[in-house]
């Protein structure tokens, strides 16, 4: 679901209502809510992928756990490089793998030589990196002792997946977007005026602006 599609601007005004004129008074809910809405955004592009999402997501919390009640340093090690390894292991396979097989063979055939590579037949999952890196800088902080790990499920889960930042970022670290995930909010007239000012500014530079000089950047 793209942000200048037809589909996300019915998408957001549901989001929107239900986020504060129906679970308002309930953080949980909220937080739920937040929570469905970024897995039904993702799955729109593809639902398949939503698994890899949820694995991901379900890794680091797990990990953030055992790191933080692990007895020696060796331990939340362990925990901590388990982390990093299957997580840049599937950011490889899926984003990098073809690329550098690809350029390796490239490189072979200038020097008169003929390989069949094995590639992967699968298209890049959308925002792998944006969530990757979000559950890598939460396991790193929780590495280096800067924040504790998040004990409630869904609120962790929101700030992987949060849809504004899952498919174009920016990569944001737990440290800044957990507490406000945890912190009750309150309804505020003029920054979401000021919030519909910068959508439909940021629409115009990409609709009127951005997409009209693509074919010439082209």
């Amino acid at each position: 679901m793209l942000f200048n599609s037809l589909n996300f601007a019915i998408f957001l005004p549901i989001v929107f209502i239900l986020y504060w004129f129906v679970t308002q008074k309930n953080l949980r809910l909220q937080n739920i809510l937040l929570l469905v809405a970024s897995y039904f955004f993702y799955a729109c592009w593809d639902w398949r992928f939503l698994f890899l999402l949820i694995f991901s997501t379900v890794l680091d919390y797990f990990t953030g756990l055992k790191m933080s009640g692990a007895k020696t340093k060796a331990r939340k090690k362990f925990w901590f490089w388990l982390s990093i390894i299957v997580n840049l292991g599937f950011l490889g396979v899926f984003k990098y793998y073809n690329f550098f097989i690809t350029s390796f063979t490239d490189a072979i055939d200038n020097l008169g030589l003929h390989i069949n590579p094995w590639t992967i037949k699968v298209i890049l999952p959308v925002g792998i990196s944006f969530y990757t890196f979000h559950g890598l800088s939460y396991v790193i902080d929780i590495y280096n002792d800067r924040i504790k790990a998040e004990k409630n499920f869904i609120d962790y889960s929101v700030f992987v997946s949060f849809f504004p930042l899952l498919v174009a970022g920016p990569i944001e670290r737990a440290t800044h977007l957990l507490p406000q995930i945890k912190k009750e909010r309150v309804f505020d007239y003029s920054k979401a005026i000021d919030g519909l000012r910068q959508i439909l500014w940021g629409l115009f530079k990409k609709i009127v602006i951005a997409d009209q000089c693509a074919e010439y950047a082209n």
